[in-house]
């Protein structure tokens, strides 16, 4: 199944209606990938100059800058329909929408709906490649019928636990393999099945299909996605194993939260972590959240993978100084200093870009007013919790305020 950008030809001002095979064959020069180019050598000469694209050829920028060099009609092969996610819109970038006289063929998606026996026209379509892939996924998380197009360095085996990590709630899975080929394969599973490894290996190029219900019939949008299950703001202390009161206390830690103003498929630093309480439930609320939490004392580091495995979130935990070990850390969105003094709040705000918010939490006040001056935001969280009296009454027993200071770095 190979589609075809027919003509690209800088010198000509008219669409051809000349058939896909032709354009092929009367081009001077034809660029595509491997699977592509041996789909057509059929009809290419020993004149037919050929540019071959991907892992056994040169990329994609150097190809368009031979085509822009060259003289002579040329044919650049897609799989599938080129304008779906495919070279089109880089083509027409570089050489301008009426230099291009499109041929399609059916898309990847449509044929594999088609032999799977699905309507698609309730689908969500999302490709896995050159997009963050917590935000493809928890985009696909949401519908109850998607397909999603792989990326080269993307296993799907990886895929599936992504979109599990996500959410996803899908009853069944299919993956469909090198669609129009004669190795062309189905393979209908589940998602947990794909994640674990037990629906084998998988070449490329592929298409993961997930879907509820038979697929056939619409899912009502009011059962979509499933009701996921309540959430706390401000989990209680006994849900992270730490050492001796050295935790960040659950009213303290929903205003931390709150101030954070964190992007749900973004990056959160969490420095000075600790057992990883701020860190690990910003990764709870938002599970396309990427979280990087790091501790100078081992034993912390320790307690933080330990409370996030058994949370069951991901969160990359570094041990040393935060000035030594976020060095090729992702850039943050939000940043939380729980632990360091003014001079890393300083550092901090040097490393990161413009407009990142950054928290951070203070013992003593001196530090909090300093803090102040940098971040131009400041509260106290002041906690008195309910103790029961010998005879039955109640009273309130006052915690140690902390200050919250915030604001955007600049």
């Amino acid at each position: 199944m190979v589609g075809t950008i027919g003509t690209l030809d800088l010198n000509t001002e008219s669409r051809s209606g000349r058939s896909r095979q032709r354009l092929v064959a009367e081009a001077d020069l034809v660029i595509g990938g491997a699977r592509q180019l041996a789909a057509v050598a059929g009809l290419l000469t020993s004149r037919t100059r050929r540019v071959v694209i991907g892992e056994t050829g040169v990329s994609l920028s150097d190809a368009l800058d031979q085509v822009a060099t060259e003289p002579g009609r040329v044919c650049a092969l897609a799989s599938g329909d080129p304008g779906f996610f495919g070279i089109v819109r880089s083509l027409a970038e570089r050489f301008g929408r009426e230099a291009l006289d499109v041929h399609p063929a059916p898309s990847s998606v449509a044929v594999a709906f088609a032999r799977l026996g699905i309507p698609w026209d309730d689908a969500m379509v999302v490709s896995a490649h050159g997009r963050p892939l917590p935000e493809a996924c928890s985009l696909a998380a949401r519908h109850p019928k998607v397909a999603m197009l792989t990326a080269p360095d993307l296993p799907v085996p990886d895929l599936a636990s992504a979109l599990l990590d996500a959410g996803a709630p899908h009853e069944h899975a299919a993956v469909a393999l090198c669609l129009g080929d004669e190795s062309e394969e189905i393979r209908v599973t589940s998602l947990a099945a794909l994640a674990s490894g037990r629906g084998g290996s998988f070449g490329s190029p592929s298409v993961l299909v997930a879907w509820s219900g038979d697929g056939v019939s619409p899912v009502p949008a009011r059962s979509w996605p499933p009701a996921p299950p309540r959430v706390e703001w401000g989990r209680s202390a006994d849900s992270f194993d730490h050492r001796g009161g050295m935790i960040t206390k659950p009213e303290v830690r929903a205003v931390i939260l709150a101030r954070l103003a964190i992007a749900p498929s973004g990056v959160l630093w969490d420095i000075g972590a600790g057992s990883g309480s701020v860190g690990i439930e910003a990764a709870f609320l938002f599970p396309a959240l990427s979280v990087v939490a790091c501790d100078s004392d081992p034993e912390a580091c320790s307690l933080l993978a330990a409370n996030a495995t058994r949370l069951g979130v991901h969160v990359d935990v570094r041990e040393g100084r935060a000035e030594d070990v976020l060095h090729g850390a992702p850039p943050p969105d939000s940043v939380f200093v729980g632990g360091g003094g003014i001079a890393l709040l300083e550092e901090i705000m040097r490393r990161v870009r413009p407009g990142v918010r950054l928290v951070a939490a203070f013992a003593a006040l001196d530090r909090a007013v300093a803090a102040h001056r940098l971040l131009g935001n400041l509260v106290e969280v002041t906690v008195s919790r309910g103790a029961t009296l010998p005879d039955g009454g109640l009273r309130l027993k006052a915690e140690n305020p902390v200050f919250v200071a915030w604001g955007a770095c600049r």
